[in-house]
């Protein structure tokens, strides 16, 4: 690895390096896609278990890794390699943080419409294979809808190259919706091509106060049923406080005056305010980090998000946990629990199997050290025979972050 990389880019692995609690052996960084392809070729070739990182912010999700032999850091890849701002797509390599890659494209007034966690360190990468989108999804779409190109370094070197550099590109297997979401299973992500969106030049956030649960709810299918045209839609919700709902708008004043307008009369009789631009950072400050506290991704229909929480409610409450929650208006949503690990575990099982009967999911993100063994990803129902193909086509050594995602892939 020192030969591939240099002395000083090759190192054994620190307790930071712990991934999940598995503590790993080395930790290298490539500083080019041609090192980086030969890195996972070697380490294929020698039988290691290989761990892709990026920022580190979400090195934890997924099912713990049964050993780490290699972290491979894309900390060296952080270049920008284009910016076609006339074209509005950009070129970045993997290891480029979120911030430093909006504060380039803020220089010509465009951005790349995905508000991800902790972006000061979240790097494009990491962002992509954890599929990590927020609130703006109702508007942009996801990852898998803004992604146009990717080159993934596969486990055996070889080099993956999909999509290309304009909007309207259908050449080739579409790797960069493959790779999206697949939490570094199938290949590492080298660089990406994005389309772009251009930066608002006014925006507009309100809150609605529901004084119950139906009354979200009410308000939440008025608005996606009318023709106002939010960028961004979620609730808050917790234990001790009404649900709230917080709407984004953007466009030119007398646009955003017409939208308000509208809104306030779809939400009487609860009040409508206008809120600071923080309420976005709702979701990220759901994570304290303390070492009673779980985090899950749930998801359901929009239509069923009243039923969803309540159901949250009714287990936290039989079990003495404490709760709060931001969801999106999509179905999307995290969710808090705090209380012993016995509580905790047999809350996350419950709340599990019943998101799951409705078509929905729970997907545990975070957990205390002490809770008892649960499966991370829940029942990938029917898509698990692909899924498995796909990662033996890929990877049939088993070499990039083995039994981390959903059924032990």
């Amino acid at each position: 690895m020192r030969a591939i990389v240099g002395a000083a880019h090759a190192r054994p692995g620190a307790a930071d390096d712990a991934v999940a609690g598995m503590p790993s052996r080395m930790v290298v960084e490539p500083g080019n896609e041609q090192e980086l392809s030969a890195v996972l070729r070697y380490a294929d070739y020698a039988g290691l278990r290989v761990t892709p990182r990026g920022g580190g912010t979400k090195l934890a999700w997924g099912n713990p890794p049964p050993r780490v032999d290699l972290i491979v850091s894309t900390a060296r890849l952080d270049s920008i390699v284009e910016h076609a701002w006339a074209d509005m797509t950009a070129t970045v390599e993997a290891g480029c943080t979120m911030k430093s890659l909006q504060e380039h494209l803020a220089q010509h007034r465009q951005r790349l419409a995905v508000d991800a966690l902790w972006p000061e360190r979240a790097t494009v990468g990491g962002v992509l294979s954890t599929n990590d989108t927020g609130a703006l999804r109702l508007r942009f779409g996801g990852l898998r809808d803004l992604i146009i190109g990717v080159t993934l370094a596969l486990p055996d070197g070889t080099l993956a190259r999909s999509g290309g550099k304009v909007v309207k590109n259908v050449a080739g297997y579409d790797l960069p919706k493959l790779a999206t979401g697949s939490l570094g299973t199938l290949g590492v992500i080298a660089r990406a091509t994005f389309r772009l969106h251009p930066l608002p030049q006014n925006t507009r956030t309100l809150s609605i106060a529901a004084p119950d649960l139906a009354a979200m709810q009410r308000c939440v299918l008025k608005v996606q049923n009318s023709q106002l045209a939010p960028t961004a839609f979620q609730v808050r919700l917790a234990a001790d406080r009404p649900a709230e709902a917080d709407i984004l708008f953007e466009g030119t004043p007398a646009g955003l005056a017409a939208q308000e307008a509208r809104l306030r009369e779809l939400a009487e009789p609860a009040p409508v305010k206008k809120n600071e631009a923080a309420v976005w950072a709702a979701r990220e400050r759901l994570w304290s980090f303390a070492k009673t506290e779980v985090i899950a991704k749930i998801s359901t229909l929009p239509a069923e998000i009243a039923k969803a929480i309540d159901t949250v409610r009714r287990v936290a409450m039989a079990r003495g946990v404490d709760w709060s929650a931001v969801v999106q208006a999509t179905g999307l949503g995290f969710l808090r629990l705090a209380g012993t690990a016995e509580a905790l575990h047999a809350s996350l099982a419950e709340l599990r199997a019943a998101f799951e009967s409705v078509g929905g999911s729970l997907a545990i993100l975070r957990r205390p050290a002490g809770m008892a063994p649960l499966d991370a990803w829940g029942d990938a129902g029917d898509a698990q025979t692909l899924m498995r193909a796909l990662k033996q086509q890929l990877d049939p050594k088993g070499t990039l972050n083995p039994g981390r995602f959903a059924g032990g892939i």
